[in-house]
């Protein structure tokens, strides 16, 4: 493990948080603690369609009940930068600027419906269509356009180049650009950038060396180690935590609201309580320590 460890977890203030991030960001804590390291709360608000300033102080409350620590975050009085990824708009910017330089990523028209039908045979193990590579433009066209806003932006993927990176908690992991995935937007018409650019950019200035989150962001890594690479930064290293699940085995979301952390609490359940549960336990191996 790296020296001078630095962690983070990262909610969406999109509803109230549930047991599945709870434990996951246990875990995030855990690991920073048994490397001497520090954990930082970054708040993920960039979709401002969806995010509420009651479950921005909601996710404090209820992780702060949980017993989850961390040492630098937007409730932090010595804060000396922002903790909020809405505030920190300058720095994608930036690194938008950085990609089309390179010529490294495109404007896109293409509605999603356009990308479904065009890619009904092609897509990945998860169903998601495989962006054809005919419809990139030619470079010039991303030369002309000074701003992101108006745009659908894309990062050209290489095609066919194995991914390979070592997960901390599953092992070796490969992934084959163009086809496990293909281009993937950076930046949104709207005027904000996506999951996989706001978080690396994010990572890379806050010095992050290990990323704890959920395995169903696992092919996201790929993706974003592309992002790393044309950044010049170095990728920290990753440990994707298995999903929590209801009786049904399936993964929990923010609409099940009977297991939020809120709701637990009402219901009279203590963080020991759910530290021992059925649910806590679902999908992780005897190894994981509660």
């Amino acid at each position: 493990m790296a020296h001078n460890y630095r962690g983070r977890i990262a909610p969406s203030p999109t509803g109230y948080l549930h047991l599945g991030h709870a434990r996951t960001f246990w875990f995030a804590m855990e690991r920073a603690r048994s490397e001497e390291g520090i954990l930082i709360y970054r708040e993920e608000d960039l979709d401002y369609n969806r995010c509420r300033k009651a479950y921005s102080q909601a996710a404090i409350e209820d992780l702060s009940w949980f017993g989850c620590v961390w040492q630098k975050g937007p409730d932090k009085s010595e804060m000396k930068q922002s903790y909020r990824q809405s505030e920190r708009m300058p720095l994608f910017l930036k690194a938008w600027k950085d990609l089309k330089e390179q010529g490294l990523i495109y404007p896109c028209e293409k509605s999603r419906k356009d990308i479904r039908k065009a890619s009904e045979n092609i897509q990945n193990i998860d169903l998601e269509p495989i962006y054809p590579e005919a419809w990139r433009p030619s470079h010039d066209v991303a030369d002309k356009i000074d701003s992101p806003e108006g745009y659908n932006w894309r990062f050209k993927v290489p095609q066919d180049r194995k991914i390979d990176f070592h997960d901390e908690n599953l092992g070796p992991c490969q992934f084959s650009s163009g086809k496990d995935f293909g281009d993937f937007l950076v930046w949104r018409k709207d005027g904000i950038p996506s999951y996989e650019l706001a978080v690396v950019v994010d990572d890379i200035a806050m010095e992050i060396t290990e990323v704890v989150r959920g395995e169903d962001l696992l092919i996201s890594t790929a993706r974003q180690i592309l992002i790393y690479e044309a950044l010049g930064a170095e990728s920290p290293q990753f440990f994707h935590a298995p999903l929590v699940v209801d009786s049904s085995g399936d993964r929990l979301a923010k609409t099940y609201k009977s297991m939020s952390l809120r709701e637990l609490k009402k219901a009279g359940y203590s963080p020991e309580d759910l530290r021992k549960s059925e649910a806590w336990w679902s999908g992780i191996e005897d190894s994981f320590e509660s």
